[in-house]
């Protein structure tokens, strides 16, 4: 059965941005207003966060959208206390939309005397009193099973398929999916699965943490227009170094795919210096200047997906009907006209 409530949406100030651009989509489909509920996230002298809102929320159905990205502590602490202050004020559901969640990639030990980083961050979440959590490509599926509430998993392939297709059209029968590593399989096949193109995986090897030994291309790229496909980029030296290695064996071009772009350090000179000739990321990190103004590296918006998978939550539909190309098609109208 259809909610009585409206769904309500407030933003911490990792993504305002992107907050924004969800109320402008929700209001276009729901044809009425939809805004941010009005609230204050302050901090005190020594950093402590404080949380207001202005604005009645006793028995509404509340989504918190707030990516848990550089500062990652800092934009977690915001979510918790978030949620805690709704939760207080008689909230009735608090669903977290999370379109990057920070800590993903401590999802296991990988060796003795760590942490698993990932499970705690689940928990907190879940002890601040969030009912669901909806959230985009996470780096490793298990974390799903970290939560003991509802986790709603989006994917950026079948949005990074309606791209391709608009920007190689007529080129798809030259195109090859690469796989920066051999734990990145899954993920490039499904792509590579969309598109009808076939596959190919960069094998790095590291001598000690940071260092890359050498990498060998399994598959024949020569005189391919290759698309490296991954979650994360952060520094951006393998990324590079595996655009570099594609184009030795014979690639005529290297495009990236990459849902999250993290980008810290020298990442946007290494990406604006590399061979590459685009890197194509989501806005689920808010971008810097930096990235904004780099020629090479272009943005693909998620907003149309998360309000539309808002709204499914909201009506109790499906949220996996957005993990097909044919069901977005129609969400990104006017952006890829196919």
């Amino acid at each position: 059965m259809p909610a009585m409530t409206e769904p309500k949406l407030i933003s911490g100030n990792a993504n305002l941005s992107l907050a924004k651009s969800i109320a402008r989509r929700m209001s276009m489909h729901r044809g009425m207003s939809v805004n941010l509920v009005d609230a204050r996230i302050e901090r005190f002298n020594d950093q402590e966060i404080f949380v207001e809102v202005f604005e009645n929320v006793r028995g509404e159905d509340m989504y918190i959208i707030q990516p848990t990205s550089n500062p990652a502590n800092d934009n977690l602490m915001e979510l918790l206390i978030m949620a805690d202050a709704l939760r207080r004020s008689s909230a009735d559901r608090i669903t977290a939309v999370i379109p990057y969640f920070g800590y993903a990639r401590q999802d296991r030990r990988a060796k003795a005397r760590t942490p698993i980083s990932a499970k705690l961050v689940a928990n907190l979440i879940t002890e601040a009193g969030i009912d669901r959590v909806l959230t985009l490509d996470l780096h490793a599926a298990q974390i799903q099973g970290f939560f003991d509430i509802p986790v709603d998993n989006l994917y950026a392939s079948p949005v990074f398929a309606l791209d391709i297709e608009h920007h190689f059209k007529g080129q798809m029968h030259d195109l090859m999916v690469i796989s920066p590593d051999v734990g990145g399989v899954a993920r490039a096949r499904e792509l590579a699965k969309r598109i009808g193109a076939p596959l190919a995986i960069v094998d790095k090897r590291r001598e000690k943490a940071g260092e890359i030994a050498g990498m060998t291309v399994i598959g024949n790229v020569e005189g391919k227009k290759c698309i490296i496909v991954d979650d994360i980029c952060d520094t951006a030296g393998t990324l590079c170094k595996a655009a570099e290695v594609l184009i030795e064996n014979g690639a005529t071009e290297v495009h990236s795919y990459i849902t999250h772009g993290v980008l810290s350090g020298p990442a946007v000179e290494r990406v604006s210096k590399s061979v590459m000739k685009s890197l194509v990321i989501t806005d689920s990190i808010e971008p810097t200047e930096a990235v904004k103004s780099c020629a090479n590296i272009r943005i693909v918006p998620t907003a149309p997906m998360f309000a539309q998978a808002i709204l499914n939550i909201w009506n109790g539909t499906s949220v996996s009907s957005l993990f097909e190309t044919e069901t977005l098609g129609p969400i990104y109208e006017g952006m890829y006209n196919r």
